[in-house]
């Protein structure tokens, strides 16, 4: 069975999530640790638990969700999983910073790229790759089909979903996306967002006002 552990870091409030099981191996989505007490909490949780991170999995590689990228790169010598897409972002990681005041080391750069469909496998668990753009180029999301968990980045929310007004974003390949990616899901899954609760795929579609007319 996956286990969650879910923390919310950075003014900006982004979803940092640990899945791990009995064996003990784990991956870190989004580690968006910023400052040393964040990522002290991120590090004794791993530790607590006697973890051992596999993977470090990113959705997307807006500033706000890769802060703690480099942090978890060098303390479990995991280099990012991303989209080969979001590329640029990591690599002007340190200039976008700057215009929201983050002073930021520029992170490790990937060397391992993710597409839709992929499967990562840690413990006895396996993520599917689900490639979902138009929030951000590259974005993606990690489905366990098995405990009917998504993790959705900022690509859906509780009744609402990705702002396609920054730089890469378009709104009707956003729309696209969730029609055709997530909507197909069981009703019951669960999806844990970037940023703020969690909520269902049949809630998204009997409620999300963004959707309406579609279900």
């Amino acid at each position: 069975m996956v286990r969650i552990k879910q923390f919310t870091f950075n003014p900006f409030q982004v979803n940092t999530y640990v899945l791990y099981d009995d064996t003990g191996e784990c991956v870190i989505i989004d580690a968006s640790c910023y400052d040393k007490q964040e990522k002290k909490q991120l590090a004794d949780f791993i530790s607590e638990q006697k973890l051992k991170p596999a993977a470090q999995l990113l959705t997307h590689c807006h500033i706000d969700h890769m802060l703690g990228s480099r942090f978890i790169s060098k303390t479990y010598r995991l280099k990012p999983m991303t989209h080969k897409d979001s590329l640029p972002f990591l690599e002007n990681s340190k200039e976008y910073g700057k215009v929201f005041g983050f002073d930021v080391d520029k992170p490790i750069m990937p060397d391992t790229f993710l597409d839709d469909g992929d499967i990562i496998e840690f413990g006895e668990q396996a993520l599917k790759v689900i490639y979902t753009p138009g929030h951000a180029a590259g974005s993606l999301c990690f489905y366990n089909e098995v405990s009917g968990k998504l993790f959705a980045g900022d690509v859906l929310f509780q009744n609402s979903i990705g702002r396609t007004d920054l730089p890469t974003g378009d709104h009707d390949l956003l729309i696209k996306s969730i029609l055709q990616k997530l909507m197909v899901l069981p009703g019951g899954t669960i999806v844990y967002p970037g940023h703020g609760p969690s909520t269902t795929i049949q809630e998204e579609r009997t409620s999300n006002p963004f959707l309406t007319g579609v279900y």
